[in-house]
């Protein structure tokens, strides 16, 4: 395995990515990364966890926010360049880890140990599992997915030129549906380790 590695993990709502992410941080014996974050950098800056967490992953409120040169008005702008901070300063430590979202594989896109992923899945697979998952109805579930995959969407895009979900931006691009979770983890381990050989 090479000296580090860092993988990113892109999901749409649903399709089980934070699971696979969370299978492949056990498999590989890495840290997984993710709205955790938040809870280091609010102990550094001694402020409320909670406060970050609001803001976490959300695109920039424009009617309430304002840019002047660098610097913004918008906690959700403050808040996401405080996790892209974060996840650089991990890497330039040489540790290795596992990132679920915060645009990694374009923050950290330009280090030649990452391996990006991006995982998605048949609607009505991912539904059914929102349902299960929630326990509400088929409706709901899809308003729930819809919203989600909105928010993600927006936030990518604005902090990335690459587009969310475009298989391009991607070294893999998987459909959790078509075998399974577990399955689907299985695959990308095999991947993941002929990539760090």
């Amino acid at each position: 395995m090479k000296k580090q590695l860092i993988i990113s993990v892109g999901r749409e709502f649903g399709s089980g990515g934070h699971v696979i992410a969370e299978t492949l941080a056990k498999r590989f014996d890495l840290p997984l990364y993710d709205s955790n974050i938040l809870e280091s950098i609010a102990q550094e800056r001694n402020v409320d966890a909670k406060t970050l967490h609001r803001y976490d992953e959300v695109p920039r409120n424009i009617l309430f926010s304002r840019r002047v040169r660098e610097y913004s008005t918008s906690a959700e702008e403050n808040i996401a360049q405080m996790q892209f901070e974060y996840l650089k300063k991990k890497a330039d430590e040489g540790e290795s880890f596992i990132v679920v979202g915060r645009c990694a594989e374009t923050v950290l896109g330009d280090r030649p140990n990452v391996i990006s992923l991006f995982v998605l899945g048949d609607s009505e697979v991912k539904c059914k599992r929102v349902m299960e998952i929630y326990d509400l109805s088929e409706r709901d579930a899809q308003f729930k997915m819809d919203r989600h995959d909105k928010y993600r969407k927006q936030y990518h895009n604005y902090y990335c030129k690459d587009k969310w979900g475009d298989s391009r931006n991607y070294d893999v691009c998987v459909n959790s549906a078509k075998l399974g979770i577990e399955r689907t983890a299985d695959i990308l381990e095999e991947y993941i380790k002929e990539f760090a050989q």
